[in-house]
């Protein structure tokens, strides 16, 4: 086969592993990597899944690379987090059939709460990382990861940004390679990471490093393309790209596809051969501070940013002091930040911890909305699951605060990690009250499914957990059910269990206004002459209301009907349209 299609990285990215004869993958969702395993799902040959996090993921495609087979699994970078216990641990245990794992940084957090770089993590676990700029690339560099994890017993690191990830470019298919299953053979010496074989994979793992970077010197992942030798200029990812954009052949270029280990010599003699060396990276200067470790005299974060990524006209102002005339609109434009969709089922609960005051400590996903203007109603946002152990901690130390603090969390990110906070909160029994808003979906990341909504990755039913019967199971005496779209019965069933002296869970059921399901057969309307213009509607933040010519209005066109602006009104001038 040489069919050529557009393809998108993350798609690439999945046509690879289905060419390499990959059977297993394992993820959880997180932008920018979800596409990777959604598409890799849609090939029938490849075994797909969506785990309950990152750490499992990995351990269950660990195993499976153990059994024998080529594996991979995906995740964000703070995923890569969640998933460096095992990360570290694998790296002395090595492989058995190929294993490949594939994460996306977020260069200028476009949905990320941080702009970490996870090159730093292939370093600190001693791995190989590969870095495709392309799709072209995206689809190589996964065969050629696989090829390299078998070649020396390694798990390889697969590093994307968001815009190679989510950019498109024409793309040669092939066939795919099916492979056996490779013949699993008892060897704890191997695979059980006590201190003492521990301490002796060690020393492997030094050797292996050593190995690869010597591998690197002649790796056609690497190469270089001479132009003008008056600038040199050594790049890898979507940052070549940008700097041949700028620069064409009026310099000379060192493209990094092996990030990890770099090979000195290569790096020196490349040098050696140009008059001035510019390293060219987004976020930290990883390459550059090897360079200046090495002895290499080059330019990097003296002239490029640190944070945010990069892009042509950026490279063209700071390097070559040149900025494109651009036309800018002189007018006021109006802000559009990131909202709740009209119908967000969580709009509802925010309203109401906002009226209550309460200080409440949030989570990742559509409900850390619940920090923007109007409902400015979170306190706090760091990592998934923090906001159920951050409760804890802070009900432990302000004892006179639990009748007044709450945490929110979602249905898949508390099946992420939020399980294993519930648990502390019960076994420490603090006076704490989580909040549970279960929209049966994993919703900012693009719907994917989880192990509440009844359905696998490849839509296979399941039978779904139940939220309630894993509180209970940890130890909650006190679980409850409500409708947040019902205020009345929200702040009620939220002031009551505030009041309690144990630990309470309150879960907030209402499906995602987005899914195709969720048909509410009517639509709202203003009528003007019983519009008070108090503006209460406008307190919920749907973007579907307005205020025009001094009246509250509604959208037809983003009005889905889920009747919350309604039973604000305390005048009936919000009315019911039926389709």
């Amino acid at each position: 086969m040489s069919d050529k299609i557009l393809l998108l990285g993350n798609g690439a990215v999945a046509r690879g592993l289905y060419e390499a004869g990959c059977k297993f993958v394992s993820s959880y969702p997180g932008t920018p990597s979800t596409e990777i395993t959604e598409f890799a799902a849609q090939y029938d040959e490849i075994y797909a899944e969506w785990a309950p996090n990152e750490k499992v993921a990995f351990e269950a495609a660990v195993g499976a690379s153990i059994a024998g087979a080529r594996s991979f699994t995906a995740m964000k970078h703070v995923g890569l987090n969640v998933a460096a216990d095992p990360l570290f641990t694998a790296s002395y245990t090595g492989v058995n059939g190929g294993f490949v794992i594939g994460v996306a940084d977020d260069p200028a957090m476009h949905s990320s709460q941080n702009e970490q770089d996870s090159r730093h993590y292939a370093i600190a676990a001693k791995l190989p990382m590969l870095e495709p700029s392309d799709s072209t690339e995206c689809l190589e560099f996964t065969k050629a990861a696989f090829e390299l994890s078998e070649k020396f017993d390694t798990p390889v690191i697969l590093r994307l940004c968001t815009r190679v990830a989510h950019s498109q470019s024409i793309t040669a298919l092939s066939d795919r390679i099916e492979l056996p299953l490779k013949e699993y053979v008892k060897n704890p010496q191997k695979y059980i990471m006590n201190p003492g074989n521990a301490v002796r994979r060690h020393p492997v793992v030094e050797q292996r490093t050593f190995d690869i970077a010597e591998f690197a010197k002649t790796s056609s992942l690497n190469r270089v393309e001479w132009g003008d030798k008056a600038i040199g200029i050594i790049a890898s990812g979507a940052s070549y790209l940008y700097a041949k954009e700028v620069f064409g052949d009026k310099a000379s270029y060192l493209k990094l596809g092996i990030v990890n280990p770099i090979n000195a010599d290569m790096v020196k003699d490349f040098a050696s051969k140009v008059e001035e060396l510019y390293v060219i990276e987004e976020l930290d200067p990883v390459i550059e501070s090897f360079c200046k470790a090495n002895g290499i005299a080059c330019h990097g974060k003296d002239m490029l940013p640190i944070c945010g990524e990069f892009s042509q006209e950026l490279l063209k102002k700071m390097l070559l002091g040149e900025e494109n005339a651009v036309n800018s609109y002189e007018g006021n434009v109006p802000v559009r930040p990131p909202v709740m969709c009209p119908g967000c089922p969580h709009r509802g609960l925010f309203y109401v911890l906002k009226k209550l005051k309460l200080t409440v400590l949030g989570d990742i996903g559509c409900y850390t909305l619940g920090g923007a203007a109007p409902l400015t109603a979170l306190d706090t946002t760091i990592c998934m699951g923090a906001s159920v152990s951050g409760l804890h901690g802070f009900n432990k130390v302000r004892p006179d605060s639990s009748d007044k603090t709450v945490a929110v969390i979602g249905d898949s990110t508390f099946m992420h990690s939020g399980m294993t906070g519930l648990t502390d909160i019960a076994y420490n029994r603090s006076v704490s009250t989580v909040l549970v808003l279960d929209n049966h979906i994993t919703g900012m990341t693009g719907h994917q499914q989880n192990p509440c909504t009844g359905l696998t990755l490849k839509n296979v039913p399941v039978e779904p957990i139940k939220i309630e019967d894993v509180c209970a199971a940890v130890g909650i005496k006190r679980v409850r059910v409500i409708d947040p779209n019902d205020i009345k019965e929200t702040e009620a069933a939220i002031k009551e269990e505030l009041k309690v002296e144990e630990p309470s869970v309150i879960i907030a059921r209402r499906p995602c206004a987005l899914l195709k399901k969720v048909n509410y057969g009517c639509k709202y309307t203003v009528d003007s002459d019983s519009c008070k213009s108090c503006r209460l509607c406008m307190g919920i933040g749907c973007p579907a209301i307005s205020f025009k010519d001094g009246k509250a209005s509604i959208d037809q066109t983003l009005c889905v009907g889920c009747g919350l602006c309604e039973t604000m009104c305390n005048f009936g001038a919000i009315r019911k349209v039926q389709l």
